[in-house]
């Protein structure tokens, strides 16, 4: 008897344990290689059903379609997202009319969904029941357009204030654009955009100086979205800024005279526009003759007594403002007689004027006369002189009629 160390009795069970083992995986995984390499030389054979994906309108008509490779007239089965079976070989499972088989055939199987709302969204099953299930989903994707965006106002546009205005679209898939226009010309606006489950809201906010001359200005907020095929939803709004109001009175031209009537008409601006107008006369009430119709105050068969400054008010919320007018009415006796004398003092001013000539030319006279009668007693002086030297040459002997006759020449 041959007798075995414990210690080699263990190596030979493990070796026999180790040869068992690879043996079995062997036996397992050379099959398995052998199939998933049949598969992948053989894709076509094993790949027998076929799915397109589908993107449609909110509110149209999808069509799901199934293409079939080597049918063999297998059960061909589609399910919704929610993997409930809408027909089973050509057969309605699902009570929901939306849902029309349209074409069966050993190649293609299509069906058609109505009115494709956002929840319909997702993968379509398509199942061929061969001796191995083939499945290919169909993707469904719903497109949401905007609807034509809205415009809210944040805060009022007040004269020399700022105008806070909103553009909102509420739904759309994917997110719209909004964009706000002036003239032609791009306005930046804050943008933000919420994400509500299968759809986006979208809001564009701008906040613009206004003056009394931007009331009524254009705007247009613009939605831009893929689903419209380039064409655009428009959101046009005129702005309205808020002022206090103007005033001005409109009265006639010429003279009044006592007899004649008197329109005057209160021309008001102002955003709001005041309701109430309010005419008095200054320091005194109105006439009994006097009509208010509107904005107009009419006085009939004017005379002296009428005569005052007349004042049209007005106010809204912004501010108030007012306008006079002094009504002055003439007495015909008096205007003939300030006419008739516009001559005589024209007259008068003529007279004033000769008058102040001829003293002018008396002081010259005067003058010059003065002046020439002192020339005449300077050349006498002379003369006498001259008669002196001649004496004086007479009793020296000398000629004098020779001294004479010089001094003469």
């Amino acid at each position: 008897m041959t007798l075995i160390s414990p210690g080699k009795r263990n190596t030979q069970e493990d070796q026999r344990g180790i040869s068992t083992m690879a043996l079995s995986v062997w036996n397992y995984c050379v099959p398995l290689a052998i199939i998933i390499a049949a598969c992948l030389v053989n894709t076509a054979r094993c790949q027998a059903v076929q799915a397109e994906n589908v993107t449609v309108l909110e509110g149209g008509t999808a069509q799901i379609s199934c293409r079939l490779q080597n049918y063999d007239g297998s059960i061909v089965v589609i399910q919704n997202p929610r993997r409930q079976t809408l027909f089973f070989n050509g057969t309605r499972a699902l009570k929901d009319d939306r849902f029309q088989m349209v074409l069966f055939t050993q190649r293609l199987v299509r069906i058609t969904l109505t009115n494709v709302s956002v929840s319909d969204e997702g993968g379509y099953f398509c199942q061929l029941y061969t001796d191995a299930t083939h499945h290919q989903v169909a993707t469904l994707s719903v497109s949401v357009p905007p609807e034509t965006p809205t415009v809210e106002v944040k805060q009022e546009a007040v004269e020399g204030g700022e105008a806070e205005l909103t553009c909102v679209s509420p739904r759309s898939k994917p997110a719209t654009t909004l964009r706000w226009m002036h003239n032609g010309r791009e306005i930046p606006g804050v943008v933000s955009q919420q994400d509500n489950g299968k759809t986006f809201s979208v809001s564009s906010t701008i906040r613009i100086p206004v003056e009394r001359k931007d009331n009524g200005a254009a705007l247009n907020c613009e939605a831009i979205h893929p689903a419209l095929s380039g064409q655009k939803r428009v959101r046009h709004y005129r702005l309205d800024v808020y002022f206090a109001p103007t005033v001005r009175i409109v009265s006639p031209t010429g003279i009044l005279r006592e007899g004649d009537s008197l329109s005057l008409t209160c021309s008001i601006t102002g955003n709001p526009l005041p309701r109430d107008i309010l005419w008095s006369k200054i320091n005194d009430t109105l006439p009994e003759r006097a009509e208010i119709s509107g904005p107009t105050l009419q006085i009939s068969r004017l005379s002296q007594s009428h005569n005052g400054t007349y004042l049209c008010q007005a106010q809204n919320n912004f501010g108030r403002a007012a306008d006079h007018y002094t009504l002055l009415v003439y007495d015909p006796g008096a205007v003939v007689e300030t006419h008739s004398a516009v001559p005589y003092a024209v007259i008068g001013g003529v007279l004033a004027l000769l008058v102040f000539t001829v003293i002018c030319v008396l002081i010259v006279t005067i003058w010059c006369s003065v002046r020439q009668k002192g020339s005449y007693l300077t050349h006498e002086a002379s003369g006498l002189d001259e008669h002196g030297e001649v004496q004086e040459a007479f009793l020296n002997g000398n000629d004098a009629s020779q001294g004479k006759k010089e001094y003469l020449l």
